[in-house]
């Protein structure tokens, strides 16, 4: 004989509540995680712009007889991730990221006064050296930032790459040297650099 009772369906889960101190913790820590994903996404995006690999001496020599006859003008990108060896859209793009970093972070925790002895200029984008040097300072902090640098990675990055940077970049005869000194007399000038040397001039 079967049984005939009914049976008690089973009871749904409690509704899960949280406090409101562990509340503001998940908030604070979704904004950090949100914060992580922006910086992820400015990184992907620079990694996604730059070019391919350049192939090994092997396959190049494979491929010379077919694409080097049927494309002379063919070139190999260029093999490093610094700014200075970029070109075009891949600049332009490096240059935003860039950008974004030396305005969201640099300037407002190490900007310090702008003063005669600490020039700086706000078209720094426009001067070739110190794009080179603060271009150079960013990927030094993505790398010394990271977790896998360790607990003296931020340390090290002070001391080795912040610290230096600081001592040329804003030097009163560095690149700012003619440029503002004070923030109510903003200035921006590219001072001149030395012409290359002639090939077969005279000495």
């Amino acid at each position: 004989m079967s049984d005939t009772s009914p049976t008690t369906p089973a009871a749904g889960p409690e509704p899960f509540r949280v406090s409101d101190g562990d509340l503001d913790d998940l908030a604070s820590t979704l904004a950090k995680t949100m914060a992580e994903v922006k910086q992820h996404g400015v990184i992907l995006d620079r990694l996604g712009s730059e070019p391919d690999p350049a192939p090994s001496a092997d396959q190049q020599a494979d491929g010379a007889s077919a694409a080097g006859a049927a494309d002379p003008k063919q070139t190999v990108g260029p093999a490093s991730v610094f700014i200075l060896a970029l070109g075009g859209e891949a600049y332009a793009v490096e240059l935003a990221a860039l950008s974004a970093w030396v305005n969201h972070l640099f300037l407002p925790v190490y900007g310090r006064e702008i003063s005669t002895t600490r020039p700086w200029c706000a078209q720094w984008h426009e001067h070739p050296e110190a794009v080179a040097r603060l271009h150079a300072l960013w990927l030094a902090w993505q790398q010394f930032t990271d977790t896998e640098a360790g607990l003296s990675g931020p340390s090290t990055w002070h001391r080795d790459h912040l610290d230096q940077t600081l001592v040329h970049l804003r030097a009163p005869d560095g690149p700012f040297a003619a440029c503002t000194t004070s923030t109510t007399r903003p200035n921006h000038r590219v001072l001149a650099t030395p012409a290359p040397k002639q090939s077969g001039a005279s000495a």
